[in-house]
């Protein structure tokens, strides 16, 4: 017995370090201003030849899915570590302002959706110009499931994209958003905000903006309102012509499943899959916000499997 317990942990041993043999990481780097940006890819030696570009979600999110001072649960590290167990290279990257790419970013009055929207656009092209790739596909994590969807239908046009993932990614307008998460004030401030918006979307600057809502829409925070509350996902989703794949958790308290929901009616022809008990960063989570916010600072936790399953197994129906 104890033999074979040995010979259990030499097994064990053998295949870690084999994986760890056949997966090669290295950092890539993005020529910018006003700083470059920086990425990790993460390729497996029996790669498919097909490379899938993970952009992280809003506010300070590293390539790795952990925001700056609320902890690590490493979503997105796991989920390149899951592709690659199957084939399938990544690469991950840093957003402008986080992370190694901290020196890249803009000043508010400058920053603008578009500039996402451009480095995503310079990543897919530089990735693709890496002789081992020859296809790309492009994942998008909550707000980066907007900035890879508008960053897919521009590079689709000359690049051979081979799909999209959308995972917990907004179904509607940024303003339909912000709009439900203010019912619970009064009328008034809903009012000035919905006369905000309609100024925003026709390039009018607001001047005077209400004491309440001044963190939302101050001078310099407008020029990227402006350009994001244009960006209809639900009409985005619509002129991308690669293969969809909308991936949405029955747990996840940011990104309720209507919003899976609302971009797979958008385009009827994307694939949709809901994944029972996943949270909004791919972990096994109760519906109860307490315990399942826990998750976002346990880096001992894995992704659920089905999340990398499915992407799997949507690039290789499409290869």
């Amino acid at each position: 017995m104890k033999k074979s317990y040995f010979i259990l942990i030499f097994t064990i041993c053998l295949s870690l370090l084999s994986y760890a043999q056949n997966t090669v990481e290295e950092e890539i780097e993005l020529y910018t201003k006003p700083a470059n940006l920086y990425g990790t890819i993460l390729c497996p030696d029996s790669n498919l030849g097909v490379v899938a570009l993970i952009i992280p979600g809003s506010g300070p999110t590293d390539r790795d899915g952990n925001s700056a001072g609320m902890g690590k649960n490493n979503s997105l590290k796991y989920l390149a570590e899951d592709l690659a167990k199957q084939g399938i290279a990544s690469l991950r990257i840093d957003k402008r302002g986080v992370g190694k790419s901290l020196s890249a970013m803009k000043s508010e009055n400058e920053l603008t959706f578009d500039v996402y929207i451009d480095d995503i656009i310079n990543w897919g092209y530089k990735i693709l110009n890496d002789r081992r790739f020859k296809k790309l596909v492009i994942i998008g994590h909550s707000e980066g499931s907007l900035v890879g969807m508008a960053a897919t239908k521009e590079l689709e046009k000359e690049l051979n994209v081979l799909g999209y993932v959308s995972l917990a990614g907004a179904g509607y307008p940024i303003d339909e958003v912000i709009m439900k998460q203010l019912k619970t004030l009064p009328d008034s401030i809903q009012n000035n905000a919905k006369i905000i918006f309609e100024k925003l979307k026709n390039d009018e600057k607001i001047e005077k903006v209400d004491p309440n809502l001044i963190s939302l829409f101050r001078p310099s925070i407008q020029n990227y309102m402006t350009s994001w509350v244009k960006l209809n996902p639900k009409e985005l989703i619509k002129e991308v012509n690669a293969p969809i794949l909308i991936v949405n958790g029955t747990t996840d308290i940011q990104v309720p499943i209507d919003n899976a929901e609302a971009l797979h009616a958008a385009n009827p022809k994307s694939e949709m899959v809901i994944v029972k008990g996943m949270n909004h960063v791919f972990k096994e989570a109760p519906v109860d916000r307490e315990e399942n916010i826990k998750t976002y600072t346990n880096p001992d936790l894995k992704n659920m499997p089905k999340l990398a399953d499915s992407i799997v197994n949507f690039i290789k129906s499409n290869l």
